[in-house]
């Protein structure tokens, strides 16, 4: 047998240990974890909608019409009036036929490669997907390619050397989670289509953020159904809430419907969280205001960053990762970061390549300007205590 505990100390002195912490009440900027106030930039709530009081008010009155489980999967009696609706406003606020939920994006993720390839069919992805889609490629049986980062040409030149038969499957993030950049998807549309290939785009960190009315990277691009036939959500982060959904054409939902495992197998989610959900995605299409702060913070926050000389990367988005590369580094740096009141999490591999260490740093619309310049300050004190003597 493994000897886990020496696996983990190992893991301790490499730096790589995680370690869980303890939240007390609504996320939001201000909180206590681990029984300490700090200022939370770790956070995906982009919006700042998972203590809204219209969310919160949503859910709690939906918890007296609906209860708190929904008993069974969607095709037994776990599909309600709620789900139903909120499937269709995602399906309307996407610009697509249909839309389906799936309790988490990991198993939405999963239940479509599952649905649409299998032994004999191809899948391709971008080196740095989320786990969710390398693992769905990896589980469905297909045969198994992954891209250069962000490369068409790569993609196209893997694409062209594969035999005529089979089902093929391009998967990719809209915005990359650990680096905060976006795919080239209209680039990737464009070879997607030349080779007969199914393109799919994992938007969890785009939608809500951006475009005109949030509905994320496709609508940045100016992409449509056609161009990008899949597309999947996440709901847990600008929209406050919990779950995922998965939008494209009627034939694409009812296959999903037939015959994805992790949709046919699995409880609804509960229905107090989709209205909840409906609530948080009208405040999405309405208040745009909430993107234009944040928007305004993610700008000051890059013209501080340099100013100080941080190593931030080419991120557009509310993730702004500082690049530190060493481990036990990052590592140090957020304590630093902690003791003066920061809360930012050290990333290190196997979530990141080697090498590529980083803070990742996530700006919200609910935070403020002074806390914004606070980071900034606190950042520079933690570089300058790990500069060389």
């Amino acid at each position: 047998m493994r000897d886990l505990a020496a696996e983990l100390d190992e893991r301790r002195a490499r730096g790589l240990y995680r370690s869980r912490r303890i939240l007390e009440g609504v996320q939001k900027p201000v909180q206590v974890v681990d029984g300490r106030k700090v200022v939370a930039f770790c956070s995906n709530d982009y919006l700042g909608l998972a203590g809204h009081a219209k969310v919160v008010a949503a859910f709690r009155h939906a918890v007296g019409t609906y209860g708190v489980g929904a008993g069974a999967a969607h095709l037994v009696n776990g599909h309600t009036r709620a789900h139903h609706q909120l499937e269709e406003e995602l399906a309307a606020f996407t610009n697509r036929e249909r839309a389906l939920l799936f309790s988490t994006g990991y198993m939405a993720n999963m239940g479509v490669a599952q649905a649409l390839a299998g032994r004999g069919d191809h899948v391709l992805e971008d080196r740095l997907n989320h786990a969710s889609l390398i693992d769905a490629g990896l589980v469905c049986g297909a045969r198994f390619q992954r891209y250069r980062h962000a490369t068409g040409v790569d993609l196209a030149q893997r694409l062209a050397t594969l035999e005529a038969t089979g089902e093929r499957l391009v998967l990719t993030d809209g915005v990359f989670s650990m680096d905060g950049d976006l795919a080239p998807l209209p680039e990737l549309s464009r070879i997607a289509a030349a080779h007969h290939a199914w393109l799919m785009v994992d938007d969890a960190h785009g939608l809500g953020v951006l475009g005109a009315t949030g509905a994320g990277s496709l609508e940045h691009f100016g992409l449509d159904a056609g161009e990008v036939p899949i597309l999947m959500g996440t709901l847990g982060k600008a929209f406050g809430t919990a779950g995922a959904f998965v939008a494209g054409s009627e034939a694409l939902i009812e296959t999903l419907i037939q015959s994805a495992r992790t949709y046919v197998y699995t409880t609804a989610m509960p229905a107090a969280l989709a209205e909840a959900t409906r609530a948080s995605l009208q405040i999405v299409r309405t208040d745009g205001r909430r993107r234009e702060k944040l928007a305004a913070l993610v700008a000051r926050f890059r013209e501080g960053a340099g100013q100080i000389g941080l190593r931030l990367m080419e991120s557009p988005t509310p993730i702004q990762p500082v690049l530190v590369g060493d481990s036990a580094r990052a590592v140090r740096m957020s304590e630093h970061l902690l003791e003066q009141g920061m809360l930012v999490p050290a990333i290190r591999p196997p979530t990141v390549p080697e090498g590529t260490a980083r803070l990742r740093v996530t700006l919200s619309a609910a935070h403020t300007k002074p806390q914004v310049d606070r980071l900034l300050e606190a950042l520079e004190a933690a570089q300058g205590a790990e500069a060389p003597a």
